[in-house]
Order: C-alpha cells, then sequence, then structure tokens
C-alpha cells in the first residue's frame, strides 16, 4: 500500500515515494493516469493543508491498488465509541445546528411554491409534527415574490420555524429569497456550472483556474448579501449532479462530491464568512456514507469545524425509504457525524418526521451514553470505499448425507427464527420462507430465506414436523438448533449453535463427530476467550449483543469482532443476529436493523441478517431482512426504485404516479428504475438506474436509459406502458408470476 507524509505547508516537493512524484500544490491528494510524466510515473496532486496545528498530513491509498490517496487522519472523533464530533454553531434563524445543540429535524414542502395559502398550510402542519426547520424549493421570481408573502403570513400566525430556500441554477433568485428567509440551501453542481453533459472535458491549469474565478464572481454576491442580513447557508452536494468539470477532473465520485462543496467553502471563507453547513447525498447509502466521511476527513485535515446536514436523497417511500435513510444516516450518527437531518420519502412531508426524529433519537442516545466498546487498534477496515470482506461459504465435506452449500448465499444470506407452531401447517411455513412449492414440496427461489434458526426442537416422535424438516433439509436450507436441544433431542442433519463457554467446555464434542457448528458471539469478549475460535471448524458465526445492553455498541463490538478475525486470518462468515423487544414500532425495527447492522455492511462487514421479534409478523421480518441487504447493495430480490420526495417543481402527482409503476414493475430483481418529478438536479440523478421516468413539462414525462433521453414528451396517460415498453426493448422484461 502506497503511503507518504506531506508537509502542511509547501511550495514545491520534488520527490516523496520512488514511484510517485508531485504536482502543483492544491486542496486535495488523487491520483491522475491520465496522462504519464517521461518517467512513466504516476501524476499527483497534493493535499496543502491549512491547519497550522497539524505538522504532517498523513496520506495512504484507500484500499491496497487503489489510486486514490485518502488522509490516515481521523474521520471521526473515536472509532471505538460514538463521541459527537466537535462543531461550531450555525444559527438558522433562531434554531442553532452544531454539536452543542440537539440533532435537528428537517423537511421540505411539497406545495407549489406560489400558492401562499397552500404552502403556508403545509408549513404549518410540518412545524406542528415537530420540525425545527423547512425547506422550500424556489425556482423563479415569481416563487421568490412569494417567499415575502409566506414568511409574512407565517409571522402572523405565530410560527417562527425557519425556512430554507432550495436553489438550482438561479443565483439572482437566490440574492432575493435571502432577504426574507433565514438559509439558502446552493448545489455546488449547478450553481454557477451548467447542467452536466456527462461529456469529458480537457482543462490546462489556466482554463480551470478561470472556471474557479467564474464561480468566485457568480457566488460573491450571495455570501455578501448573507453575511448583511445574517442568514445561514448550505453547500449541498449531490451524487448525481456533479459538473462536467468536477466529473472531468476528480470523476464522479465521493472524492468529487468533497471538493465540488470545498470550492464553494473556500469562496466563504475567503469573504470571512462560516455560518455554514455541508451535505453530501446520494441515491446509494453507500457512496453517501463515503461521502461524508472523506468530508470529514478533509475537514479534520484542514482544520475546520462546519457543521453536517445529512440525508440519503431520493430514499422511496415506505419501509424502503426508511431502511435506505435508517443505513445512510444511522451509519454516520453511530459514527458521531451529523447535527441535522432529513429523511426524504414519497410521501407528504409531514410523515418524514416521525422517522427523522427516531434517528435524531438513537443519534443523541448513542452520543450520551458514548456507546462503544474497550479501544482496540483498527487496521483493516475500509473507511473512503466499498471492500467486502466475504466469509468462506460452506464446501461440502466428505461423507456428508446433505449439500450444506446453500445454506449461506454469496451475496448476503437471510436467516429466521421459526417456532414449533409454524411447523404444524408445513406448506404455510414454506410460503413464509418464500420458497416455491410444486405438488406441495418446497424448492429455493430467488429470495428464499436460506437457513432458519428453531430454538426447539419437535419431539423426537412427532413424525410431520421431523418430516418437514428434512424436507427443508433437502433443499439445502439449514436448520440451526441450541447445543441443549440437539442433545435431547437430536436432529438428523441440523446445524448446532454454541457459545464460547461450550466451546470453552467441551460440552459440544458430545455431539456426533462432524456435526456442523454455528457460534455465537457477542463482540466484546476478551481476546483469550476469542482465542478458542482459532481451533473451532464453524460454519459461521452469530453476531449477538443483547437489546438490553445500553453501554455497550453492537457496531463497535462487530467492528472490533471483525478486527480480531482479520488479525487472526479466521475468514467465518458472520451474520448480524439481532433480537428485538416484543412490542416494537415497525418503524422503529427498520430503523434499528438499517442502523445496527446497515453500519456494518456499508463497510462490508458482514455476511448476512438474522432479525428477530416474537411479536412481528414473518414476512415483514423476512421482506425487511431482504431490504436491507439491497439497501446495502448486496442481494439483489427485486426492482430497485430511486423515487424523488417530490417538491414544488414536481409535474406530477409523484406518489400517485409511483405507485402505479411499482404495482407493474416490482417483480424485476435487477432492474431499477428513477421515479423523479423533475431533472432539476440532472440526468446525473438516476446515475444508479437503468430506466428513467421523468418529469418534463407539465403532463409530459420523459424517458431516459441510464444518463441518455431517449423519449421525449410523452402524454402522461401512456407514459407507464411506454416505461414497460422500454423495459421490453433492452431484454429486462419477465412477465409477472402468475397468482397462486
Amino acid at each position: 500500500m502506497a503511503t507518504g507524509a506531506v508537509p502542511t505547508s509547501f511550495s514545491t516537493l520534488k520527490t516523496w515515494d520512488s514511484s510517485l512524484g508531485f504536482a502543483r500544490s492544491m486542496d486535495f491528494v488523487r491520483v491522475s493516469d491520465l496522462r504519464r510524466t517521461e518517467s512513466a510515473r504516476k501524476r499527483v496532486s497534493i493535499i496543502r493543508n491549512s491547519n497550522p496545528g497539524q505538522d504532517i498530513a498523513e496520506l495512504q491509498s484507500a484500499s491496497p491498488g487503489s489510486p486514490l490517496l485518502v488522509p490516515r487522519q481521523k474521520y471521526c472523533e473515536s472509532l471505538n465509541k460514538t463521541i459527537r464530533r466537535k462543531t461550531s454553531t450555525v444559527m438558522v434563524g433562531n434554531v442553532a445546528i452544531g454539536s452543542e445543540h440537539p440533532i435537528r429535524i428537517q423537511t421540505m414542502t411539497t406545495t407549489d411554491t406560489k400558492d401562499v395559502a397552500g404552502t403556508v398550510e403545509q408549513v404549518m402542519r410540518i412545524a406542528d409534527k415537530g420540525a425545527d426547520i423547512v425547506r422550500i424549493t424556489v425556482q423563479g421570481k415569481k416563487e421568490a415574490d412569494a417567499c415575502f408573502e409566506i414568511k409574512n403570513s407565517l409571522v402572523q400566525k405565530n410560527y417562527n420555524i425557519p425556512l430554507v430556500a432550495d436553489i438550482h441554477f438561479a443565483p439572482t433568485v437566490a440574492l432575493r429569497v435571502a432577504e426574507c428567509f433565514d438559509k439558502i440551501r446552493v448545489n455546488p453542481g449547478n450553481f454557477a456550472d451548467r447542467r452536466a453533459q456527462f461529456e469529458q472535458l480537457e482543462y490546462t491549469e489556466e482554463d480551470y483556474q478561470k472556471e474557479l474565478e467564474h464561480i468566485e464572481q457568480v457566488f460573491t454576491p450571495l455570501v455578501e448579501k448573507c453575511k448583511k442580513y445574517g442568514r445561514a447557508m448550505r453547500i449541498g452536494t449531490n451524487h448525481g449532479s456533479l459538473s462536467d468539470r468536477i466529473m472531468s477532473y476528480y470523476g464522479d465520485s465521493p472524492r468529487g462530491m468533497v471538493e465540488s462543496a470545498f470550492e464553494f467553502a473556500r469562496i466563504c471563507r475567503k469573504l470571512d464568512f462560516h455560518n455554514f453547513v455541508f451535505s453530501m447525498k446520494a441515491s446509494n447509502p453507500v457512496i453517501m456514507v463515503q461521502a461524508y466521511r472523506l468530508l470529514v476527513a478533509e475537514m479534520y485535515v484542514q482544520g475546520w469545524d462546519y457543521p453536517l446536514h445529512l440525508g440519503v436523497t431520493e430514499a422511496g417511500e415506505g419501509e424502503d425509504g426508511r431502511m435506505k435513510s435508517a443505513i445512510g444516516i444511522g451509519t454516520l450518527l453511530q459514527d458521531g457525524l451529523g447535527d441535522t437531518i432529513r429523511v426524504s420519502l414519497t410521501e407528504p412531508p409531514e410523515e418524514e418526521i416521525d422517522p427523522c426524529r427516531k434517528l435524531a433519537n438513537l443519534g443523541m442516545r448513542a452520543s450520551e451514553l458514548q456507546k462503544g466498546v474497550e479501544p482496540y487498534e483498527e487496521k483493516h477496515r475500509h473507511y473512503f470505499d466499498f471492500q467486502r470482506r466475504t466469509g468462506q461459504l460452506p464446501v461440502q465435506k466428505e461423507g456428508e448425507e446433505v449439500d450444506y452449500r446453500g445454506v449461506l448465499h454469496r451475496d448476503g444470506s437471510v436467516l429466521m427464527s421459526v417456532s414449533l407452531d409454524q411447523l404444524k401447517t408445513p406448506e404455510l411455513l414454506y410460503k413464509s420462507l418464500a420458497a416455491k412449492l410444486v405438488i406441495g414440496m418446497p424448492f429455493k427461489d430467488l429470495a428464499t430465506v436460506d437457513s432458519i434458526l428453531l430454538r426447539e426442537l419437535p419431539p423426537v416422535d412427532d413424525a410431520d414436523a421431523r418430516l418437514a424438516l428434512k424436507r427443508l433439509i433437502d433443499i439445502s436450507m439449514g436448520v440451526i438448533t441450541p447445543l441443549s436441544e440437539q442433545l435431547t433431542k437430536p436432529l438428523p442433519n441440523a446445524m448446532v449453535l454454541v457459545n464460547l463457554k461450550e466451546l470453552s467446555t467441551g460440552a459440544y464434542k458430545l455431539l456426533p463427530q462432524g456435526t456442523r457448528l454455528v457460534v455465537s458471539v457477542r463482540g466484546d469478549e476478551p481476546y483469550e476467550e476469542l482465542e478458542i475460535l482459532k481451533g473451532v471448524d464453524a460454519t459461521m458465526l452469530l453476531h449477538e449483543l443483547p437489546n438490553t445492553e445500553d453501554k455497550i455498541s453492537r457496531v463497535h463490538a462487530a467492528r472490533r469482532l471483525f478486527e480480531y478475525l482479520s488479525d487472526n486470518s479466521l475468514n467465518f462468515p458472520v451474520i448480524h443476529h439481532i433480537q428485538f423487544p416484543n412490542g416494537i414500532h415497525r418503524d422503529d425495527l427498520v430503523i434499528g436493523a438499517g442502523s445496527d447492522a446497515g453500519a456494518l455492511l456499508v463497510d462490508g462487514l458482514g455476511d448476512g441478517l438474522l432479525l428477530e421479534a416474537p411479536d412481528k409478523d414473518f414476512d415483514f421480518i423476512r421482506n425487511t431482512s431482504f431490504n436491507l441487504l439491497q439497501g446495502c447493495r448486496m442481494r439483489n430480490t427485486k426492482t430497485e426504485y430511486v423515487s424523488c420526495p417530490s417538491c414544488g417543481r414536481t409535474l406530477f402527482d409523484l406518489q400517485e404516479i409511483s405507485a402505479q409503476i411499482r404495482e407493474r414493475t416490482s417483480h424485476l430483481p435487477g432492474v431499477s428504475i428513477a421515479i423523479m418529478g423533475c431533472i432539476v438536479n440532472g440526468p446525473g440523478e438516476m446515475a444508479d438506474a437503468d430506466f428513467g421516468y421523468v418529469g418534463g413539462a407539465p403532463g409530459k414525462i420523459d424517458l431516459y436509459v441510464g444518463k441518455t433521453v431517449v423519449k421525449r414528451g410523452i402524454e402522461m396517460d401512456h407514459a407507464t406502458n411506454a416505461l414497460i415498453d422500454l423495459i421490453k426493448e433492452h431484454g429486462r422484461w419477465v412477465d409477472p408470476p402468475a397468482e397462486e
């Protein structure tokens, strides 16, 4: 792995590493293979660290062989517990944002901003629900004029909730609305740059500097006005709307997102304006997490302490939207990052407040308790790029009567806890496990549960229940049962769940030789207790921490466990086993699973899930598990939707159209569809989508394949059929399964 140390202040530096040469001083480090010098060395650009308190900025490859150089410096306050990152305080009207204040929750109106009465009513409903801040889209002069009426009307009704203007492509509109609203959100990708055409541009040093001077010329009047009126600002980068200039130089990447925001931040700092926050939003939670971490790592190097606004953009609706948001936002909150959050859902904005509050409470509680584990050295986790640690999948052993190779899935496994009562109706059980039935016999399908946990075995003389289990084992579905059960009521070919104590006492040796073992671990045990794993042939580990633990963090305990496994070259698959208490709300379960397991899976740590909630619907738990794997970009078992939350720019009823499209296309695993109310952020918003359904004009829809528009101006009544025809044209359509 390439590493190096860069002085924090320098004008020129000739050499650093025998294989690397330095180019000009800038604010970031990147390695470019676009050109080679005469000596065939790679060209490197260097961070110039402006933090006078930091003598050396250490750099290393993001991963072995990666051309991306990242700061070795921390990206959060602590790697072993949740400590909230210290930030400055930014005032948005009468609401303070920063580490000395509660995590603020916010949302965005969906009304036409010119509809003053309708917008005021919606803002009041949002405020009554408990939001701290409301954002309103302001796309033109008429909308800006309406903002004065909106603000005055709310004040007359005794609603002093701070209002944020959402600005794209309209510097003059931003100047106007800064006179009445409390905060301006600017998108660095389109405030001064043209909409991205996804062209690879070549820049000389002089050309690039001229572009930066143009940005400063356009942006400076807004900064000066915000200073004059005491307004706040959000420099809000979107992964999908980076400019061609940034993408040509840094790629469509977290690095490009950070540099795009820093260009604007440097102008603010040059003008001595510091009342701003950053955001790094993406529809892909993995990209979003990487971008925020890289942003914070760079801020540590620079000595900056600006607050963070967290969000996963275009998350979608229902449990899917809540899950994606929990994965992205929950991960960062448990790292101590985040000062204000928005959960973007394709639902009425009031519906965003409750999941937003649940996440904020999760983050506040984790940081107040400083949940974590004892300090340990972390050397193997990748913070800035995704590299999955893949456990060794089961291989067939000589003499085994059944095939164990299917008890785990290479793309991520779903395990479920099954009760004795469910065994009384085998066909219903098979269906609830999402198995296909052929003449009453189960077969594995695309989204069938991989293994089950049976805490209590049926009596030895219960032939029907044991036959049902045998049929599951015969299709390579693992059946896991505790050691005590297997010793007293042995089930042929079951896998046996043991804990470290049962391993250390040798109790498991009472089992027949060759019995498959599943080992339950907490992750915070003394290393001496974990040593026994070195001598065990385990099919998988279940990482399980009781939900009664207040001070111990599941996320940090698991990270510690993975470090131990990597240090000792132990390649066991690890399943995240989370037991939820009785009576937990469905949203709390989704957000808890997304935050706890998702925070590990986005770092490539883990091979699957076992979620338990005894009083919750079995199908709900199974679907939540598969949704979590798909949200972490692991196992794809259904159509993926990138769906914007709607705002005043939206050109159709997004919730209604989204429901229509989902109803007709939800059976296409591996296909991703973007449903966008408008194209304000550019077609890059569909970077993760195969097909796009986008409002192009009132009553008209444009269809995209990837980032390319292929059909324009389709009447809305025919647009869903046209989308399906487009999917068929590209060979991605299959007919929905017949109803049983």
